[in-house]
């Protein structure tokens, strides 16, 4: 260290020191602060001493809460063999025999205790105080339930058993209780993560997957999950789940599988003969919608699988929008949506309302990135309208499958109006890049598919396709650049002589001159190169989307989808495992070195590039930087840039070689230098332009001189 070093760092630290000297809190202000927290101490040990009598204090059961719970029994309670009416959930057991005589159990954490030693107040050696505070308050509890649910109450206990539904490509479990989805089984796709052996992708579990109807009031809340329903089989592709609550009147969920080939399950809310019900109030003109699911990893590949899953939302009438896929993201629209998805890469689970949802829907999405097992944690709140005269209350469609673009567009036939817009929950690219793949790589890809098997030669030949289609642009671009290099000398020759910076416009005139006599176009190199841009950025989205690649092998490749890692490792390297993630693919790996051989002799191709240090350095700092972008890319994208940059420098060499002979490109220069000279396009405008500046600076240099 140095003299002014060593200077710089004790000023620094003699700042600091002053900054925290002078900064410090006073006595009054530390004395203040200690009798602040004192103070919080205090008022915490207050409320929790508060917190802790409310739990120990017995709710008195008075004889008119006994009343009640009789007679809510006795209206309400389920009947069985002998006559007796029965109330039972997961924290009581309450039975009015014949004779009216209550009782029954309180389910506690000491065991259960009978209901009649609550109400006489004669408790159990077993039972503390804490014990019999909860189960006087369960009890009370009880007699709420009652009075809050009425026909209801009898649902709010039973057994929950699961009932199957199924076509050619979903198998359906549904659960009595809550009469909901429980588990969504992929028939036609493998999980790759955590498993043994090969299983069918389970899109949905019944312990990480909910959902569930609410109807509110100012005093009552209805909640679907919190019943158990009563299954109806009414055809081999329809089930109703159905809450009866007497006198004709019920209340019911009904599913149905309309196609025999589908991921479309439909799902209608119904009821019947409600308003004699009289449990739902007639102000009620709303009903909420509860969804959550954990969503589990499916594919070896976690980086791109977590990055592109995300919660999918439709604004009625407009564009597709999708929280932020990389951090947890909360939002709350505040317009009517036609649908709402929880996305993963491959997978989807997009529930579309046959009207829409009203404005307000809440969407949230928690990012689970030390999880190993699951991506993301994402819930949806949601409102439809709401009637209870109506006996068909709101429909809705659940498409549960594969992100596979047909598919998706074949949904749209289930809105009346075919602007579902499914199809954007698959990142194809912005509206060039995303016209390009859906236009012509799909179409292509899908034809190709139906006569080869293997997704690698698939791809082989896509590669060879897109280069043959290229290769007018491309042969331009080299045509060009023969010219360029045989102009290179002259060129040389025109920035010695003017090397004066005043020469500079004269320099430029000089080279237009050149330019024109030869007949090239400085851009004519350029303009067929961008014109490639816009394909090779499309398959950049597109193979990172490409269902149809996932679980295919390819080589040493097990997963298209996924990287195609030659060496893994679980320890924490730093910067290594920042930069690669705990692997290094193999494709990724030739693709980056196929990329330092092309840019090289791309770079020796220009006249003078090879003289550039700059371009040196380009040449190898932009092919490292696609390594670390590309190492956790799936291996089809890596195989295909690969395959590209191998055949463009074959192409090259062979261009170059065999197809532009450049003593005919020199000898057709020649030629045009001879023939009179009509100035138009580029070089004309350019010229214009130039002697336009230079009237500038003579006018500017006359103004001068005036001075």
């Amino acid at each position: 260290m140095d003299k002014n070093t060593l200077t710089g760092v004790l000023l620094m630290g003699a700042i600091i020191f002053g900054f925290m000297w002078l900064n410090k809190p006073t006595a009054e202000e530390m004395e203040r602060a200690r009798k602040e927290a004192q103070e919080q101490r205090v008022d915490s040990l207050r409320r929790a001493e508060t917190e802790r009598q409310q739990a120990l204090t017995i709710p008195e059961i008075t004889a008119d809460d006994i009343t009640s719970l009789r007679n809510g029994l006795a209206l309400y309670g389920r009947a069985d063999e002998n006559g007796n009416r029965n109330i039972a959930t997961e924290a009581y057991e309450l039975r009015l025999e014949q004779d009216s005589l209550l009782t029954g159990v309180i389910k506690t954490a000491a065991g259960n205790l009978e209901v009649n030693d609550i109400v006489s107040g004669v408790w159990p050696d077993s039972a503390d105080q804490l014990t019999r505070a909860n189960a006087a308050r369960t009890l009370k509890g009880a007699v709420s339930d009652l009075q809050r649910y009425r026909n209801f109450a009898s649902h709010l206990s039973g057994t929950d058993t699961v009932i199957g539904l199924e076509n050619n490509v979903l198998a359906l479990q549904f659960s009595t209780r809550g009469g909901q989805i429980s588990n969504v089984t992929l028939k036609d796709y493998d999980c790759y993560i955590n498993v043994p052996d090969t299983t069918l992708i389970q899109l949905w579990h019944a312990d990480t997957n909910s959902y569930s109807f609410t109807l509110r009031s100012d005093s009552e809340k209805f909640e679907s999950s919190r019943f158990y329903f009563t299954p109806v089989v009414e055809n081999d592709s329809t089930l109703l789940m159905k809450l009866d609550l007497g006198a004709g009147a019920w209340w019911g969920i009904r599913y149905t599988l309309p196609e025999a080939d589908g991921y479309r399950v439909k799902m209608d809310v119904v009821q019947h003969a409600m308003q004699s019900a009289g449990v739902i109030p007639a102000g009620v003109t709303t009903m909420e919608f509860n969804w959550h699911q954990k969503m589990a990893r499916f594919e070896r590949g976690r980086v791109y699988e977590q990055r592109n899953s995300a919660v999918y939302y439709k604004e009625a009438g407009d564009d597709v929008e999708h929280l932020a896929e990389q951090k947890d993201a909360a939002k709350t629209v505040d317009v009517p949506l036609k649908w709402i998805g929880f996305k993963n890469q491959f997978f989807s689970s997009i529930l579309i309302a046959d009207e829409t949802f009203n404005a307000g829907s809440k969407l949230v999405s928690t990012d689970l990135s030390d999880d190993l097992d699951f991506l993301k944690d994402m819930t949806a709140t949601t409102q439809v309208n709401y009637s209870v005269s109506r006996d068909h209350v709101a429909g809705f469609n659940f498409f549960l499958g594969p992100n596979l673009y047909p598919i998706l567009r074949d949904m749209d036939r289930v809105d009346s109006e075919g602007h579902l817009d499914l199809t954007r929950v698959i990142p194809l690219g912005w509206s060039l890049f995303r016209w390009i793949n859906t236009g012509i790589i799909i179409p292509v890809f899908s034809i190709l598919s139906k006569y080869i098997t293997n997704y690698g030669i698939i791809i082989l030949v896509l590669t060879l396709l897109i280069k043959l289609v290229l290769y007018p642009f491309t042969y331009k671009t080299y045509r060009s650049q023969a010219k360029m290099r045989l102009l290179a000398p002259e060129i040389k020759a025109i920035n010695e002589k003017y090397s004066a910076p005043e020469d500079a416009m004269k320099k430029s005139q000089k080279t237009m001159e050149l330019y024109s006599k030869a007949g090239v176009n400085p851009m004519g190199g350029c303009l067929p190169m961008l014109l490639q841009m816009p394909i090779l950025v499309a398959m950049f989205s597109f193979f990172p989307s490409c269902i149809e690649l996932r679980g295919q092998q390819f080589l040493w490749a097990k997963d298209l989808a996924a990287p195609d890692a030659i060496i893994s490792w679980s320890a924490n390297i730093p910067i290594i495992s920042w930069l690669f993630d705990n692997h290094l693919s193999l494709f990724c790996l030739l693709m980056t070195a196929t990329n330092i051989i092309y840019s090289k002799a791309m770079m020796d191709s220009q006249p003078g590039g090879s003289s550039m240090p700059g371009m040196k350095m380009m040449t190898y700092a932009m092919p490292l930087m696609f390594l670390f972008l590309f190492n956790n890319y799936p291996s089809g994208l890596s195989y295909y840039y690969f395959v590209f940059l191998l055949l463009t420098i074959i192409q090259t060499y062979a261009i170059r070689h065999w197809v532009i002979d450049e003593d005919k490109v020199r000898a057709e220069m020649a030629a045009n230098a001879r023939k009179p000279k009509k100035k138009n396009g580029w070089i004309a405008r350019m010229e214009a332009a130039q002697r336009q500046q230079q009237q500038l600076m003579r006018e500017q240099a006359k103004k001068n001189s005036r001075k």
